[in-house]
């Protein structure tokens, strides 16, 4: 009798272990799946003030970032840095340099998976997990968020809200990353932005994505220096929100 008692309490815990489990997978396919309004992403900021920000995302390259780091000090420059946390446990000095040049540091995740593919929870651990990461290295709590590959499913933009994040998309990319962005090509599609579904490009209050790269650290004082003449600012994200609601531009 006494065994049957404690097989029976096993089998209640056990039951009840799985109801919780149950609930849970419920609950956030319920989450994700619901039409509760979820913030969309920033891809550009309102504005016709001829303002801009640079976003660099990292997770390699690191060799590329000290000649990015001069070029942007040539050109007055300040940027924004979304990097993940197995980048940052890595470069921790680096990572002090960038910030104490004057640039921001924000959040990628931190091992740069597909986030359309994790559960809202798996989301929130790589934001939690990267923030923690960097605070402890420039003792600054990252607020931004760069999705990484742009994926900007449900679960990942309700991760990033339940924690208090803005997501953040771009305007203008570069597209450093492919074999045959050379540094003419990759300054063209910022200074010069082709037609996209009929319609030219706004710089006014845009947001361009790079990455360290070679080509990109020999475009990058071109890009600098023609968007310097047009009268342009290069801000930090934060720097660049300020400007939302002046003037009329849309995104």
């Amino acid at each position: 009798m006494f065994i049957n008692l404690k097989i029976s309490r096993r089998i209640y815990s056990l039951v009840g272990i799985f109801f919780l489990l149950l609930v849970g997978i419920v609950a956030e396919h319920w989450i994700s799946s619901s039409d509760v309004p979820v913030s969309k992403p920033i891809d550009q900021i309102k504005t016709d003030q001829l303002v801009i920000a640079l976003t660099i995302n990292v997770d390699w390259g690191e060799e590329y970032i000290p000649a990015m780091l001069d070029a942007l000090d040539q050109g007055k420059a300040r940027a924004t840095f979304f990097v993940t946390g197995r980048w940052a446990k890595k470069n921790p000095d680096l990572l002090k340099i960038i910030s104490d040049r004057g640039h921001q540091i924000e959040n990628h995740g931190y091992s740069h998976p597909h986030p359309d593919k994790l559960s809202i929870g798996a989301n929130q651990e790589e934001i939690k997990k990267t923030e923690s990461i960097i605070e402890g290295i420039i003792e600054k709590r990252t607020h931004l968020y760069a999705p990484p590959y742009g994926e900007k499913g449900a679960s990942g933009l309700r991760a990033a809200e339940i924690l208090g994040y803005q997501t953040i998309l771009w305007t203008l990319d570069t597209v450093d990353w492919r074999a045959d962005s050379t540094p003419e090509i990759i300054a063209r599609r910022i200074i010069n932005p082709a037609i996209q579904f009929g319609i030219k490009p706004n710089k006014s209050g845009a947001i361009v994505l790079m990455h360290p790269k070679a080509n990109s650290v020999k475009a990058l004082p071109v890009i600098l220096d023609q968007l310097t003449r047009d009268g342009f600012s290069f801000q930090t994200l934060d720097g660049l929100i300020t400007f939302s609601q002046i003037g009329n531009t849309t995104s």
